[in-house]
């Protein structure tokens, strides 16, 4: 860790002639106070606008000059990230360009420029959310699952309301408060050596100044202690179903348990609901279910789009059918089996690029305190049992604590989805 707080992580590859790097700011939308949702997201696309020494819209041209690729950014709940993959004699160039944005970027951050990506913003959010096929479910889902006032109740996208009401002051107080060496961490995989790469770390971030970091107030558990309900019309051809569970965050009990149910679940065509759904009954177009771990908290879902003709309550039946079985006599051990190796398989073939693993290593920092945390990540998977999955369903996936939503085709109706019923208690 440098003086002002800036933590590293090293992970030398020699068999590859470049190295990655993947700089971490701990700080997502969990982080945003009232009225300022979307502001991290926001900061996503400002970050890559110039900063003191580096001229508006070059970052980009910098890296891509010298055969830089997969330069990009990431937002989520409880991060953003920033990372790209250089020839490994070019590291120093995309240290300067990262360090450069940490240190200086609000000497180069204008009303124009922020003016102009809070419109970036807003569009990829008609594109990717209010022109979508039930692109705003996902909302409605959320907000029931975590209540108002939960750090992960708004999606991270951010509301057009808060983002018009945003000021370039507010920009500038987010970025003081949360862009700083002492929240941030640093990681480099690929062909450097250890010595020369510290080296050139101290000379460009060790002088950026930190600042104290606010303090952090975990929130209550998430329980639902009913079933909630959602009714959406949508214009789009396919009723859909979303049955959602809070569940254990990441690497917390469970976590990998229900990573291993999803999977049994969903993952190939001889898995559970795809059996039933798809092949058998022939009622469902596709079937999904995932584990979305998260810092704070987690949730569960498991989504089946129906094929022409029928609806989400039929999908939801047979839904419930699968996940009693589950509940009461859990996985075989055939399909225990094939989750471990999938998972397995999944994890390593990923760690080898070199960019995967500089983000994997900032990922297990971030939620573990432990860079290292590799190998014991697997064992959390293979430690998993038949009975552990099962104990998992009942304690997580259990009938009343969740929300159904059933989407309903439409026309007319936003083609995003607009929810017409909410009822909690039982089913509708």
């Amino acid at each position: 860790m440098l003086d002002n707080g800036l933590t590293v992580l090293l992970h030398e590859d020699h068999r590859v002639s470049t190295v990655s790097v993947n700089v971490t700011y701990h700080v997502g939308s969990k982080d945003e106070a009232p009225g300022k949702n979307g502001f991290a997201h926001l900061f996503e696309h400002v970050m890559f606008q110039g900063s003191k020494h580096v001229a508006e819209d070059t970052f980009f041209r910098h890296l891509e000059e010298v055969g830089g690729t997969g330069i990009n950014g990431t937002t989520n709940n409880d991060r953003t990230n920033y990372y790209e993959t250089v020839p490994s004699n070019r590291l120093e160039l995309a240290l300067w360009l990262e360090s450069d944005r940490m240190g200086f970027l609000l000497d180069h951050v204008d009303q124009a420029t922020f003016d102009s990506q809070r419109e970036v913003v807003k569009n990829e959010r008609r594109q990717n959310y209010e022109n979508a096929p039930y692109g705003l479910v996902g909302q409605a889902v959320r907000a029931e699952i975590f209540p108002a006032g939960h750090p992960y109740h708004l999606l991270t996208i951010g509301s057009p309301k808060d983002l018009d009401a945003a000021s370039l002051d507010d920009v500038r107080t987010f970025f003081r408060t949360w862009y700083v060496p002492s929240n941030a961490t640093l990681a480099l995989a690929g062909d450097f050596s250890e010595a020369g790469a510290l080296a050139l770390v101290r000379k460009y971030f060790g002088p950026i100044v930190t600042r104290p970091l606010p303090a952090r107030v975990a929130p209550a558990p998430v329980k639902l202690a009913e079933q909630v309900t959602i009714e959406v019309d949508a214009d789009v051809e396919l009723a859909r179903a979303y049955v959602t569970w809070p569940s254990p965050a990441f690497f917390a009990p469970g976590d990998a348990d229900l990573d291993i149910a999803a999977r049994s679940l969903t993952a190939g065509k001889t898995s559970r609901l795809y059996k039933r759904l798809v092949y058998d009954l022939q009622i469902a177009q596709g079937v999904f279910a995932s584990q979305a771990s998260m810092q704070l908290a987690s949730s569960f879902e498991i989504v089946a789009t129906a094929k022409p003709g029928h609806t989400a309550a039929e999908l939801v039946k047979i839904i419930d059918e699968e996940l009693a079985t589950l509940r009461s006599r859990g996985v075989t051990p055939e399909e225990l089996a094939r989750a471990k190796v999938s998972t397995r398989a999944d994890a390593i073939f990923g760690m080898e690029r070199v960019g995967a693993r500089a983000n994997l290593l900032n990922t297990y920092f971030q939620y573990t305190g432990d860079a290292d945390y590799f190998a014991k990540d697997l064992a959390r998977y293979e430690a998993t049992s038949t009975d552990s999955v099962r104990d998992a369903a009942r304690t997580h996936l259990v009938e009343r604590g969740r929300v159904v939503t059933l989407v309903t085709p439409k026309k007319g109706a936003p083609i995003a989805g607009v929810v017409v019923r909410v009822q909690k208690g039982g089913a509708s």
